[in-house]
């Protein structure tokens, strides 16, 4: 029986994407071979690569001055790549949480950091009217606090180059990929199997990296010259990538991907806000749809566990919450479907009547 699955990542994938990538495994475009043992430099993988960039492209209405790369080393890579191509001196950093934190800490390595913070509220919410200097070399956020459960819900403009991490709200909304210098992130989070990475670059930054050396591997002209393929890629990875590319087309595109959001969210959220035994310590203009965090009332924390086991026996799962902060996480992906919301909202319901 299939789970309701609240994984924050590796998450849920479409049914599209599970049934097809399992029959490339088997046998792939009928060469008698596996996907995970076809030559990436054959015309068959090539194909799959070719796809999974243009749908990208047509998906997330990417322009034509952007090259698209999928790569290996997660969103962590990148929290280094970034500042060793693109830090001359000077960056600013938005920390929301975890992984703004992280890649501040590899920013830190190239020059001065000038940041700005939730962290005085425990990441609960999203800074704003902050000022951004004028000579820094360029902007970096998160998008979505995936441990946190805060999200940016706007393109931001700002004078420097922005560059964001979309790891976990990534195609699930539309975005206006033309405000961004660079858009990163791990595809685990909302758009595939983990081990590959996605990078949607403006072609004019590869003019702004600094000149220092930097290691073959670690230059972003690098991938892009070969064509993401430099070295072996990650093809079973990329090939699920393009089969949810396809899905979330199918699916309408990031117009209903972004309604659904809100549907999900906006029905688990009035739950937990009508309960007496669950809150969200998120403030509300700034609760993330795609990682839902809520906790228990003081008084009913020792029951933590055992509505962890209950929503398990209900066929929940992956809903404790990040070993750091503690307490419950939902997260609806674009896969995550209404019958899944549905059952958890009962399962919270069902156990909170029984233990008030």
């Amino acid at each position: 029986m299939r789970k309701h699955i609240f994984n924050a990542g590796p998450c849920k994938l479409s049914d599209r994407t599970l049934e097809n990538t399992s029959k490339a495994v088997l046998e792939f475009n009928n060469s008698g071979q596996s996907i995970m043992e076809v030559s990436h430099r054959g015309k068959d993988f090539q194909a799959v690569i070719d796809d999974a960039v243009a749908l990208m492209k047509e998906v997330l209405n990417i322009p034509d001055n952007y090259s698209v790369l999928f790569l290996g080393g997660g969103a962590s890579l990148q929290f280094c790549m970034i500042p060793y191509n693109f830090m001359k001196k000077k960056a600013f950093y938005l920390d929301t949480g975890t992984w703004s934190t992280s890649a501040i800490k590899e920013a830190k390595l190239w020059g001065e950091v000038v940041e700005v913070s939730s962290k005085d509220k425990d990441f609960t919410y999203i800074p704003k009217g902050f000022t951004v200097p004028d000579d820094v070399d360029y902007v970096h956020i998160t998008t979505n606090n995936t441990i946190r459960g805060t999200e940016i819900f706007e393109d931001w403009t700002f004078k420097a180059p922005l560059i964001a991490d979309m790891s976990s709200d990534i195609l699930s909304r539309p975005v206006d990929v033309s405000k961004y210098a660079m858009i990163y992130g791990g595809a685990q989070k909302n758009m595939g199997p983990a081990g590959v990475t996605f990078v949607i670059i403006r072609n004019d930054m590869l003019e702004k990296v600094v000149d220092r050396p930097i290691p073959t591997m670690l230059k972003y002209q690098t991938h892009i010259d070969g064509g993401s393929m430099y070295n072996t890629p990650p093809c079973i990875n990329i090939f699920a990538v393009r089969e949810t590319l396809a899905w979330v087309k199918e699916m309408g595109g990031l117009k209903v991907m972004n309604e659904l959001a809100d549907k999900r969210a906006n029905l688990l959220y009035s739950t937990i806000d009508e309960s007496k035994m669950f809150r969200c310590p998120v403030v509300k203009e700034d609760r993330s749809r795609m990682n839902l965090i809520f906790v228990m009332e003081d008084k009913y924390k020792h029951l933590e566990e055992d509505f962890i086991k209950y929503a398990s026996s209900k066929n929940c799962v992956g809903l404790k919450g990040h070993r750091s902060v503690g307490g419950f996480r939902a997260s609806t992906y674009n896969a995550c479907t209404m019958e899944d919301v549905e059952v958890l909202v009962k399962t919270m319901k069902e156990f909170e009547a029984q233990n008030m």
